[in-house]
C-alpha cells in the first residue's frame, strides 16, 4: 500500500484525526484513519461500549423527479416499491455482464426523492452507470452528486443511541431498523440519522453538512465520555464488518460476481423487473458455480484476499475474498468462494499459506 498521501482528498474531519494521532493511510482516494489507539481495542470498544468512525468517504447521489423511484427500482436488484417513506434499504446494481455495479443503501424520502449512498472507490463509476441507465431508458428525474459536501459520522455500539439521544429531541425509539430522520442534533440544524451500520452492533450513521462537521464531532466525543466513546478506523470497522459475514466491495463482491454466488439472494428479488434480472434469476433456478463461504482456521495461520483454497488434495477449489484474527472471537477466519460442493456447513476446505496448505472448516454466517 502506497503511502503517498499527496494526490488524495480530505475529508472535513481531517485535522481532528491528525490531532487524535491517527495512523493515516490512502483509501478510496481519500486520505483516511487506519487506527488511533489500535485495532483492537477499537474493535472492542465498538462491541461493548460505542465507537465513532469518520465515513465521510462515501458518495452520496441525489434523484428527484417524477421517474425517480422507476429508476431507482431499474438500477437496483431489490424490491423498492416495498420501500416506504424514511425507510432505507440494502441493494445493489446489477450490470450488464452478470457482476455488481455496487452495493449501496437507498433512502426514501418520497416517490419522487431518494439519496443512493455508494462505495466511496465506486463514486465515478456509479454516477456514469446510473446516467447511462437513466438516459437509455428516457427516465424524468434529475441527478445531483452531493458526495463532496457532505460529511458521515458512524455511531456503533450498544451505547450509541444513548450518546446521540444526548444530542437531539428526535425520539430514537422511534427510527426503526433501516429506518431514518431529519432534523436538529449536535448543534447542527440538518441532520440525518439513520438507523444504519456496518458493525452488527447497532447504532446510527449521521449525514451533515461539511461546515457543522468538526463541531457534530466534538459534541459526540463529549457526550460519550461516559460511555468512553471512542473513535474508530478502517482497521476496525474492517474486522467488525468481517465477523458480521457483511460483504466488503472489491473483497468479497464486484464486477464479476453475482449476488447469487455472494449470498445476496435476499436482496435480489424477481417481482419487479430491473437490469439484467433475467441471468440472475437463471442463476436462482439453475444453480452457481461457485459460492461465498465463511469459514475459521483449524490450522493455525491467518488467511488473506486472494490466497488460494484447495480441496485436501491440493486441488484448486476458490480463493479467499477477506480473512483476519478475530478480535471478539480470538481465531483466524474468513470469507471466500469455492466450488458448490464445499460450501455445506463443515466442510474440510484448506487455505495455502506460503505453500503450506492450512486445514479450515465452512461455518455459517456471522461467525461465532
Amino acid at each position: 500500500m502506497s503511502t503517498d498521501l499527496t494526490a488524495s482528498k480530505r475529508t472535513a474531519l481531517y485535522n481532528k484525526h491528525i490531532e487524535l494521532g491517527a495512523k493515516m493511510v490512502p483509501f478510496a482516494g481519500y486520505d483516511m484513519p487506519l487506527q488511533y489507539t489500535g485495532l483492537t481495542p477499537e474493535h472492542h470498544a465498538v462491541r461493548d461500549s460505542v465507537g465513532v468512525f469518520d465515513v465521510s468517504h462515501m458518495g452520496e447521489f441525489a434523484v428527484k423527479g417524477k421517474d425517480a423511484e422507476a429508476l431507482v427500482a431499474w438500477i437496483c436488484s431489490n424490491n423498492i416499491s416495498k420501500v416506504v417513506d424514511m425507510q432505507a434499504q440494502y441493494n445493489c446494481m446489477p450490470n450488464d455482464e452478470g457482476g455488481i455495479v455496487d452495493d449501496l443503501i437507498v433512502y426514501r424520502w418520497s416517490a419522487e426523492e431518494y439519496t443512493l449512498v455508494v462505495n466511496a472507490s465506486n463514486i465515478a463509476k456509479d454516477w456514469d452507470w446510473i446516467m447511462k441507465q437513466k438516459d437509455a431508458k428516457g427516465f424524468d428525474c434529475e441527478l445531483e452528486d452531493m458526495s463532496d459536501d457532505i460529511s458521515l459520522m458512524a455511531v456503533q455500539g450498544p451505547n450509541a443511541a444513548k450518546v446521540i439521544q444526548k444530542l437531539t429531541d428526535i425520539d430514537l425509539d422511534a427510527i426503526k431498523f433501516y429506518h431514518f430522520d431529519a432534523g436538529s442534533c449536535a448543534g447542527s440544524e440538518d441532520v440525518v440519522i439513520s438507523n444504519t451500520g456496518y458493525t452488527g452492533s447497532g447504532g446510527f450513521e449521521l449525514y451533515v453538512w461539511n461546515k457543522d462537521a468538526n463541531m457534530v464531532w466534538d459534541n459526540i466525543m463529549e457526550a460519550g465520555k461516559e460511555f468512553d466513546i471512542v473513535p474508530c478506523g478502517l482497521a476496525a470497522r474492517d474486522t467488525l464488518r468481517l465477523e458480521k459475514g457483511y460483504c466488503l466491495y472489491g473483497n468479497d463482491i464486484d464486477d464479476t460476481t453475482s449476488p447469487m454466488e455472494a449470498g445476496l439472494g435476499w436482496i435480489t428479488k424477481f417481482a419487479e423487473p430491473f437490469n439484467n434480472q433475467d441471468y440472475h434469476k437463471g442463476l436462482k433456478e439453475n444453480g452457481v458455480n461457485r459460492k461465498l463461504v465463511g469459514f475459521e482456521m483449524i490450522d493455525r495461520g491467518i488467511p488473506r484476499q486472494h490466497y488460494e483454497l484447495t480441496d485436501a488434495e491440493g486441488n484448486r477449489i476458490g480463493e479467499v475474498t477477506s480473512g483476519t484474527q478475530s478480535p471478539s472471537l480470538g481465531k483466524a477466519i474468513g470469507m471466500g468462494y469455492v466450488k458448490p460442493e464445499f460450501a455445506a456447513l463443515d466442510s474440510e476446505i484448506y487455505v495455502k499459506v506460503r505453500n503450506k496448505n492450512l486445514k479450515a472448516k465452512t461455518t455459517k454466517l456471522p461467525f461465532s
